[in-house]
């Protein structure tokens, strides 16, 4: 079952970079994504100025600008990006702000399975069926029933 969280930073002039970081935890042994829904300019903002909001991150070595924001034009953009087990910075690279970002922080506590292991489990099951007299009887019953029930029809 997986965790989530409101996730959300302000940035300005002042303070113009957040990061954030995956938690190394074993409780979550899918990992953890963060969910950014939306990116938003205050109401404090200088008319006539652009505010962009870059995105940097580690794992994927990706710097990019993520939203283009200006006071009586765009004051909201949604972008509903997704970061996976990355260190991911958000610097606010041009204007003053401030600019709010806000998403969800996913912990993802599902242990994985290995499907091969339970294809053999599967394997075992079916041998066991048909070495049993009585479930293969029955399942060669089955199949008789269903090419009748086929010939009916026809």
């Amino acid at each position: 079952m997986a965790e989530e969280s409101f996730y959300g930073v302000t940035l300005t002039a002042e303070n113009n970079s957040a990061t954030w970081d995956v938690v190394s935890d074993c409780d979550y042994p899918r990992g953890q994504k963060l969910v950014i829904k939306q990116i938003l300019l205050g109401a404090e903002a200088k008319e006539n100025e652009f505010n962009v909001v870059e995105v940097t991150t580690v794992k994927d070595n990706a710097q990019i600008p993520i939203a283009v924001l200006k006071a009586g034009e765009t004051r909201a953009v949604n972008p509903d990006v997704e970061f996976y087990e990355s260190l991911v910075t958000f610097k606010l690279i041009k204007g003053s702000g401030p600019v709010y970002i806000h998403g969800q922080n996913i912990k993802d506590d599902v242990e994985v399975v290995d499907m091969e292991e339970e294809d053999e489990e599967d394997d075992v099951g079916e041998d066991e069926e048909l070495e049993n007299p009585k479930k293969r009887a029955k399942i060669e019953q089955n199949a008789a029933d269903g090419k009748n029930a086929k010939n009916k029809k026809k």
